[in-house]
Order: C-alpha cells, then sequence, then structure tokens
C-alpha cells in the first residue's frame, strides 16, 4: 500500500490532471505537491525577479504560492489535504533528488497520442527523466 505520493506541479492542466489522480486513487495515502522555481539569474526572464528579491526563499514562496492554491482547491473538492513543498533548481532534478522519500511519484505527461510520433513529443522532458532516474515507481498520468 502506498503511504506518501509526490506529485509534481507547475500550471500546467497536465499536473492538475496528475494531482486529481493521485487524490481520486490512492485515497489513503498523504499527497505532497512539489512546485520547482527555477535558479535564480539575472539572465532568465521570470526568475530574474527572484534573484533581485531580498528574500530568495519568501519569494520562492510567494511564487509557488498560484500553483499551490490550485492544488488545495483541488484536494479540498475531494475532500482531502496536501502538504506542500517548494524546491528550487531544475525541476527533474529536484523530483528525483526527492523521491526516495516517497513510495512512487505521479506525475503529468504532456504532449497527445499522434499515432507515429516519437516517445519525446508523448512526455514531456521532466516526465521522462523522472520515469528514467526516479528510484521509485512513476506513474505518467496524461
Amino acid at each position: 500500500m502506498l503511504k506518501r505520493i509526490l506529485v509534481p506541479m507547475d500550471d500546467s492542466d497536465h499536473a492538475e490532471k496528475a494531482l486529481a489522480y493521485a487524490l481520486d486513487n490512492f485515497r489513503d495515502a498523504d499527497v505532497t505537491v512539489l512546485h520547482v522555481v527555477g535558479v535564480p539569474s539575472m539572465m532568465m526572464g521570470e526568475a530574474a525577479s527572484l534573484a533581485l528579491a531580498d528574500d530568495f526563499e519568501a519569494a520562492a514562496e510567494e511564487r509557488a504560492e498560484s500553483v499551490f492554491e490550485r492544488a488545495r482547491r483541488l484536494a479540498a473538492d475531494r475532500d482531502r489535504e496536501i502538504d506542500t513543498v517548494v524546491g528550487v533548481g531544475h525541476p527533474a532534478r529536484n523530483v528525483v533528488d526527492r523521491a526516495e522519500e516517497y513510495d512512487t511519484v505521479v506525475i503529468g505527461a504532456h504532449g497527445a497520442d499522434r499515432g507515429r510520433a516519437t516517445r519525446r513529443f508523448l512526455v514531456g522532458n521532466v516526465a521522462e527523466t523522472v520515469s528514467k532516474r526516479a528510484p521509485v515507481p512513476v506513474v505518467l498520468v496524461r
């Protein structure tokens, strides 16, 4: 039986579907939503504002809050609660590094089944990397 599930979440519909899947199918498990904020850099568009923030951790938490609010609403609609955690850096690396603390990772895949399309177009780069490198089972949700 799965007790702890990690659900990486960004602002995509696929991530929301992955969280809904985890909440609906693993009713007795504790679910943690992870949102990864890019490494601060003066050259990286959205992350540049984080690099300029006086309190980087507070700025990262603030950036993640809209994703967490969506996640909390989705959980509340199912009479569930979730834990949230903010990561900093590369999304796939963050998920893989944290995965050993959980029984499984449930992650959204992107793209549509286009018949002859290669796997790269059916599964996002982060989801594919996590599925290959995570030390625990990974559930890909479309």
